[in-house]
């Protein structure tokens, strides 16, 4: 039996969720709330598997807020999003505010069933787009990741460093050179290094070597 929470702002549309969803696939709606407080009270008084919380709720506390805190009091209870937002950045927050799913108000009813199931069951679920989007974004920055390479992810500072450090000069001289302290400098240095995989001197120098980086004046 999985046990569900309605929430959302209008009475129209909880009441036809609860309709919808008692019963069916081995679902009982244990309860309803019309804002994010309402949603927490009820979520600690009646332990629900899953809650079904709208994104927006003027003048309540929103959807995600209502997230946080109750991951926070019941980790073990999953939240799947239900709105109207088809947009990457909601979706995005979603996420990051703890919730296992991602579904739109427009989905058919058969979706919001299977959405209900997969998180109750302890899985993630998106629609369908949000899924191809993410992968699309995921995939585009791996392949820009391979680009770039480690070298890219330096700072114009750390690069500047690397390529003195590698041209033989001390941390002092260095520090010197560029009007900054050598705890600043050895700090660059840690960073770099562990940014480029690089245990040694004579490694870094073989790198900026390749990079040609060894440039005198």
């Amino acid at each position: 039996m999985i046990r569900i929470l309605v929430v959302d702002d209008h009475v129209v549309v909880r009441s036809g969720l609860m309709a919808l969803l008692d019963g069916k696939n081995g679902i009982k709606v244990v309860g309803d709330a019309a804002d994010g407080d309402e949603a927490i009270r009820k979520a600690v008084e009646l332990q629900p598997n899953v809650v079904l919380m709208d994104f927006s709720m003027p003048p309540g506390k929103d959807g995600l807020t209502a997230t946080t805190e109750l991951k926070k009091k019941l980790p073990d209870t999953e939240v799947l999003i239900l709105t109207m937002h088809d947009d990457e950045e909601y979706l995005f927050r979603a996420i990051q505010a703890g919730a296992s799913g991602y579904i739109l108000k427009s989905a058919p009813h058969e979706e919001l069933l299977a959405a209900i199931q997969s998180v109750a069951e302890g899985s993630a679920y998106l629609y369908p787009n949000a899924t191809k989007r993410l992968m699309s974004e995921y995939l585009d920055k791996i392949k820009q990741e391979g680009i770039a390479g480690p070298y890219e992810s330096l700072s114009e500072r750390e690069k500047e460093i690397l390529s003195w450090i590698a041209k033989g000069y001390a941390n002092k001289e260095i520090a010197e050179h560029l009007v900054i302290s050598v705890k600043t400098v050895e700090s660059h240095k840690s960073n770099l290094m562990e940014k480029l995989n690089l245990k040694t001197r004579p490694e870094l120098v073989k790198f900026a070597l390749k990079k040609g980086l060894l440039h005198y004046e």
